[in-house]
């Protein structure tokens, strides 16, 4: 889930949106029907915009990153039904977010995100996937990243990625440059994948396109080599909704 873009595209740092609201608590519960069952080793669950997702967590550094993923990063207003996804220092190390939810398949994956990412840390990374526990086609991963990759100065801060990442052609670097809120989407079917993303859009129709078979959605919040933010500061994002079309 580190995918390093080609040198010399990235965009500029600028300060990170911190919002504050009311969540409620991350709880531990048996799998619902939204759910469909679940990754091992993984017991806190949670229910946002109507699927089941399961919180990862780790007492150790793992990877994406690596970055050491706590449960507290992540929160549901009860009221808005929005999701909250943090990085924080929290007992003298830096901790990232991901959720986990069910398996999909072929279909329109769209996440609505309220914070602004334009101005995202250089060192910070927010990912919209797909992502199978079994390494056959590539994890069948399937990406939207809002990320710099560590690197200041340039003009993208995002990418959309049919993995592996480092065969050409299989990444496309862009810029989103809007406040937000921003809406993200790809369309996976057997032949092809149209990515979307605030405003911007690329086809992949190469021969490297994934069959769907045990992959699950996936989002997370996480640091480019476990590094620091620049600013030094933690970081928040929320998103409102994610939806999904079969077809």
């Amino acid at each position: 889930m580190t995918h390093r873009p080609r040198l010399g595209r990235a965009a500029v740092v600028a300060s990170i949106l911190v919002l504050a609201l009311s969540a409620g608590p991350v709880a531990a519960a048996k799998p619902a029907g939204a759910g469909g069952g679940g990754k091992p080793g993984y017991p806190d669950r949670l229910t946002w915009s109507g699927f089941e997702w399961q919180v990862k967590t780790s007492t150790s550094a793992v990877g994406p990153g690596p970055n050491v993923f706590s449960k507290e990063n992540v929160t549901v207003d009860a009221a808005t039904d929005s999701l909250t996804l943090q990085i924080a220092f929290r007992n003298g190390k830096w901790t990232a977010a991901e959720i986990i939810g069910p398996q999909r398949g072929y279909g329109t994956y769209t996440f609505t995100v309220e914070s602004n990412v334009s101005s995202l840390d250089p060192n910070v990374v927010l990912g919209l996937f797909t992502w199978s526990d079994r390494a056959r086609f590539a994890h069948r991963e399937i990406d939207i990243e809002v990320a710099r990759w560590g690197e200041v100065g340039g003009t993208t801060n995002a990418q959309f990625v049919v993995q592996p990442w480092d065969v050409a052609g299989h990444l496309e670097r862009y810029s989103i440059s809007t406040s937000g809120p921003t809406v993200h989407s790809f369309a996976w079917q057997p032949t092809r994948v149209d990515f979307l993303s605030a405003g911007e859009s690329w086809a992949y129709t190469g021969s490297g396109i994934p069959p769907s078979q045990d992959e699950r959605i996936r989002i997370n919040l996480w640091l480019f080599g476990g590094r620091a933010p620049m600013d030094g500061n933690g970081v928040v994002v929320r998103l409102s909704s994610f939806t999904f079309t079969p077809g």
